[in-house]
């Protein structure tokens, strides 16, 4: 709890800086919403499995911090859903699986943006790039099918684990069917502005491992990968 609350104050004081700053510059705060399409990558190259796509949803707010001439710095505080899906068969099969992973994390991007020149208020477009980081905070697993015609269905919350970041050589919480609470990767983002509205597509990188605990390639080998279109209004 205390490591979630250090972030949240970190992120609250981070948007508070924003927000003044965008008193008195350029700068401005929006409020983002969006689909994103999830997944687990499979293998160490960051493949992934596209049937396993899992559809979910973000929002937060972003700030908008004009450094100087097209270089904006833009951080912000996101909900956000990732995690995966898997089945074999189909639904009218007489035996059929499915497996629903749904982690939601509470995400602090920091992305440096280039914006094209033009008159403020004008229509822009933007591209830019950066590092996040994620906390787990909630999400549920879910494992439906039938065997012979005979269904089943089963649905639990999401194991954390607590581990210190920081601790390299031992994993606190570390256990079977249980995520790692910390995520961290790489954005990637680009769109278009008006004055007031931000249509953007972004791409998320994960590069934490996910499984607590796991040490056998498989594991070191899933992390998250998040394609997002979202929408953003500013403030």
């Amino acid at each position: 709890m205390k490591k979630k609350a250090m972030i949240l104050c970190s992120s609250l004081l981070c948007l508070a800086f924003v927000s003044t700053h965008a008193q008195k510059s350029k700068s401005s705060v929006m409020i983002r919403g969006g689909v994103n399409f999830a997944n687990i990558s499979i293998n160490d190259d960051g493949d992934v499995d596209d049937t396993k796509s899992l559809t979910s949803f973000q929002a937060g707010i972003v700030g908008d911090v004009h450094l100087a001439s097209i270089l904006y710095l833009q951080p912000g505080v996101i909900f956000t859903g990732k995690g995966t899906k898997s089945q074999v068969g189909e639904e009218t099969d007489a035996t059929w699986y499915k497996s629903t992973v749904h982690p939601y994390y509470i995400e602090v991007p920091v992305n440096l943006v280039l914006k094209t020149p033009g008159k403020e208020g004008g229509i822009r477009f933007f591209a830019g790039a950066g590092p996040y980081l994620g906390i787990g905070i909630a999400g549920n697993r879910k494992i439906e099918g039938s065997v012979f015609n005979a269904d089943f269905e089963s649905k639990d919350k999401i194991k954390w684990s607590n581990d210190d970041p920081t601790t390299l050589n031992y994993e606190e919480g570390a256990g079977f069917g249980v995520l790692k609470r910390f995520d961290y990767g790489l954005n990637g983002t680009l769109g278009i502005e008006t004055s007031n509205l931000v249509i953007g597509a972004n791409y998320g990188l994960g590069l934490a491992k996910l499984q607590s605990g796991s040490n056998d390639n498989n594991g070191n080998s899933n992390k998250h990968r998040v394609i997002s279109l979202t929408l953003g209004f500013k403030l």
